[in-house]
């Protein structure tokens, strides 16, 4: 199942990169079920783990 947690933040409306975006996403984890909500917030907080872990990277080029 996937989710709306689910996006790769190329434009402001499409996942957490915005704070827009983020408000949206947790909106819409909201408004579901428990254990799909569980499932989302999960999916959500890899995500935005990933993203951090990135911009600690150094970058080359």
């Amino acid at each position: 199942m996937q989710s709306q947690a689910a996006g790769d933040g190329d434009r402001p409306d499409d996942g957490p990169a915005t704070p827009d975006g983020l408000l949206s996403q947790l909106e819409v984890i909201e408004e579901q079920p428990l254990a799909a909500r569980a499932e989302a917030y999960a999916q959500l907080h890899e995500e935005l783990s990933a993203r951090l872990e990135g911009a600690d990277a150094p970058r080359h080029g």
